[in-house]
């Protein structure tokens, strides 16, 4: 589809869920692509970790779109870039701390000289065709998270990316009341917003209330302290550094996310003053009350720094009233994870402090208060909610209305929505699957391995062996093997009968092998659901000769 003479908005990603955030706009025959991220896999894709936005629809349409646009660094936002960017053959834009998190995964995924990225400066403007874009800051709990005002022919639209309000930032300068007010007095058709945090009455908080917050408990513990986070938050780690210096302890990192977002932060002029860090063996000489660690998976990640303390194999280690504090919010999906490892630390009677306990953490996503203002300040002819499951956008919509914006559609991956000219609404519906990353290969969400992988996972498998001798008889019994089939104390007797059923449907063979397989595959299988109520899978290989 080329987009005529009208201004087009159509998610690939992010709208009816939290994450994989894709978007594009389309007027006078052009696309461009506004962010290009993941979502992390869950137990309905077994044996995964990473999902990717399918972009059939764009990749259909590559030689149109004009470039890639990135608000900010988050993997829900630049993940997919290393996977999926190259393909598309357009240039990357994206500001200078995001666009060092980008090269690193370009570097790593060895693809630097075949992905052309640029970087804006901040409050940079980007021309692409008939888009002319230009950054807004915004503050959000990374490094330079902006919104984007993108003049079109058709009226302006204020992408806002992921935001927050906050009055005293601690790394950043985000734009100002006056400046927004600004750009809505320009006039902006739509409002394009995150959906996140709609059902919070409070505003999320400043960065400056956890820091106080994060001294005050350090303060009054005087055993060792490790301190889970999200290594994004360049904020936080500031202040977790301010924190360790002003209560006398060293400071020991243990994640490569972390060392990774150190390094990038240092390289584009963020944490200057940051201690320096202790190797982990250092940090274990040091009286315990002298040391702050900290350490990834605060979201129950079974890889990351936080499990492997916890489950003993990790060169850092916690005792008995040691203390970890989870300085971030526990993210729908992720409670049993996190529940996991926390029941593990107080098994090791380590005492644990959550944003719960303490004003450890603050949301980087706008609460009602926070959106509220927003429309004030923008005043939309349109409320497009984004970023959000379906019922965060339907909210929000409901909230915008009854806040005096005039109109608000809501949509969802996939939907084709013309909002210029005319009244805004959803004029078809394109392809907006899912991809996932299954080793090193990208494969469908819902296609044969996956469906296949599920079953077995569900069912379990059993493999039968047939031989056919030279005159074509059946040669011997069937050999079987079972994996997943809960029969575990009565495996013998099941095989025995298992057995016995495929011999007895091996007596029916005619020559035609296709029909012997089928008769063998029915025969186990109904052996099986006798025994377990389960249909396990059912692979017959039959040799010849």
């Amino acid at each position: 589809m080329k987009p005529k003479n009208e201004l087009l908005f159509l998610a690939l990603g992010g709208s009816g869920e939290i994450g994989m955030n894709v978007n594009l706009y389309g007027c006078n025959g052009k696309w461009i692509m506004v962010d290009l991220g993941i979502s992390f896999s869950d137990p309905y894709y077994p044996g995964t970790d990473l999902v990717l936005p399918d972009l059939e629809f764009i990749e259909r349409n590559a030689k149109d779109l004009l470039g890639i646009v990135l608000t900010h660094g988050h993997e829900d936002h630049i993940g997919a870039i290393p996977w999926l960017a190259e393909e598309l053959g357009v240039p990357l834009y994206a500001t200078k701390f995001t666009a060092g998190l980008i090269g690193y995964k370009l570097r790593e995924h060895g693809l630097e000289k075949n992905i052309e990225l640029n970087v804006v400066e901040d409050d940079g403007h980007v021309q692409l065709g008939d888009f002319g874009i230009r950054y807004v800051p915004l503050a959000h709990s990374i490094a330079e998270g902006n919104a984007l005002l993108i003049e079109t022919p058709y009226g302006n639209i204020f992408h806002t990316g992921d935001w927050k309000i906050d009055e005293e930032p601690q790394i950043g300068t985000p734009s100002t009341a006056e400046e927004l007010t600004a750009i809505g007095d320009e006039g902006v058709l739509a409002l394009v917003c995150d959906s996140t945090n709609v059902f919070n009455d409070n505003a999320s908080g400043s960065e400056a209330m956890v820091r106080e917050s994060l001294m005050e408990t350090c303060r009054a513990i005087d055993t060792r302290i490790m301190v889970t986070t999200f290594a994004s938050n360049l904020a936080r780690l500031q202040t977790l550094g301010e924190v360790a210096k002003a209560t006398g302890r060293e400071l020991c990192v243990a994640g490569r996310s972390l060392d990774r977002m150190i390094e990038n932060a240092k390289a584009t002029g963020y944490l200057k003053n940051f201690p320096e860090v202790l190797r982990f063996d250092e940090a274990m000489q040091l009286p315990r009350s002298k040391v702050m660690i900290v350490a990834t998976g605060g979201q129950g990640e079974p890889r990351a720094a936080l499990a492997r303390v916890a489950q003993g194999n990790h060169k850092l280690s916690l005792e008995t009233g040691d203390v970890v504090l989870f300085s971030s919010k526990q993210i729908p999906g992720n409670e049993i994870a996190i529940g996991i490892i926390q029941n593990r630390l107080a098994e090791m009677d380590v005492a644990m402090v959550t944003e719960r306990q303490a004003d450890i953490h603050v949301s980087g996503h706008p609460g009602r208060p926070e959106l509220k203002a927003m429309y004030d300040w923008i005043r939309p002819d349109i409320l497009l909610p984004v970023h959000g499951e379906m019922r965060h956008m339907k909210e929000q919509a409901r909230l915008g209305l009854a806040h005096g914006i005039p109109r608000a559609l809501v949509q969802k991956n996939g939907d084709m929505v013309r909002l210029a000219p005319g009244e805004p609404k959803i004029i078809g519906r394109e392809r907006a699957g899912r991809l996932i990353v299954d080793g090193d290969i990208i494969i469908a969400a819902d296609g044969a391995t996956m469906n296949e992988r599920r079953r077995i996972s569900n069912n379990g498998q059993i493999s039968v062996a047939l031989a056919i001798d030279a005159g074509g008889n059946i040669a011997g019994d069937p050999v079987m093997q079972t994996q997943g089939v809960p029969i575990e104390d009565e495996r013998d007797e099941f095989l025995d009968e298992a057995v016995d059923a495929a011999k007895k449907a091996t007596r029916k063979f005619d020559g035609d092998i296709g029909k012997l397989r089928e008769d063998v595959r029915l025969a186990v299988r109904r052996t099986a659901r006798e025994w377990t109520g389960k249909k396990p899978i059912v692979d017959v290989l039959v040799v010849e000769g």
